[in-house]
């Protein structure tokens, strides 16, 4: 699926959050979003999912716009992977993906859930209530049910926060093979840079609500005279903004 984000703003009362910002992920490749905590990367997500409704602007999806009459069509084709938004943790990890399963339709539950247990590793805790796992556990839970349904469109923020280095490797490395096998669009929200020019066909860095650079990992380190993304970052973010 392709995601076309354009002109979109978002004002809370006097506050600008997101300040007519556009973008585009071509269908099959991965977007990185990036930029200091309270940039407007969470809101912008929070649009694109249908969960705050803009101020104005357009959000297409496969040049299908983002508004009500196609709200339910479209989000059963999309999905969400946060650490910071926990699964209700009175629930075991297979209560919580056959709920979700559920609600987005998915047919054949069993085999789908068993076919993500495996997948990633989920047999030793699948029984433990979800509030009672580490939290390389529940990230992995939680990337469990962000694939429930096979979503054409994926949004990840911050997929390996917190994570010890080999568990966020595996993540990593389970979503390199996943999307290989399957057609995905991604729009990835993260502080590890690494993980960014690893996952990311291009990115866009995000300052004060505005897009304020944006190409591939490599154009933007030459451009900006760096070694790697991580001080291209810092420059960007500490610096005067690009595209003002």
């Amino acid at each position: 699926m392709k995601l076309e984000v354009k002109n979109l703003i978002k004002k809370f009362k006097t506050t600008i959050a997101v300040n007519n910002i556009s973008l585009e992920i071509e269908k099959n490749s991965t977007l990185g979003l990036l930029g200091p905590n309270g940039c407007g990367k969470t809101t912008s997500i929070g649009m694109m999912l249908g969960l705050i409704t803009p101020t104005n602007g357009e959000i297409l999806i496969d040049g299908i716009p983002l508004i009500s009459k196609n709200r339910i069509k479209l989000l059963s084709l999309m999905n969400f992977c946060s650490p910071y938004i926990e699964l209700p943790k009175k629930l075991t990890v297979i209560q919580n993906l056959e709920v979700y399963a559920r609600l987005y339709g998915v047919k054949e539950i069993s085999d789908r859930i068993e076919e993500l247990v495996e997948d990633l590793n989920l047999n030793k805790f699948l029984y433990k209530k979800t509030g009672e796992l580490s939290s390389g556990q529940k990230n992995r839970v939680s990337l469990a049910k962000s694939l429930i349904n096979k979503p054409k469109l994926l949004f990840l923020d911050e997929p390996t926060a917190s994570l010890d280095p080999d568990v966020g490797d595996f993540v990593r490395e389970y979503l390199e093979q996943y999307k290989n096998k399957n057609e995905l669009t991604v729009l990835l929200a993260s502080h590890n840079m690494k993980e960014v020019e690893r996952l990311c066909n291009k990115i866009v860095m995000m300052k004060e609500g505005k897009i304020v650079d944006r190409g591939t990992c490599k154009e933007l380190i030459n451009k900006h005279g760096r070694v790697n993304l991580e001080d291209t970052f810092l420059k960007i973010a500490r610096g005067k903004n690009e595209l003002e």
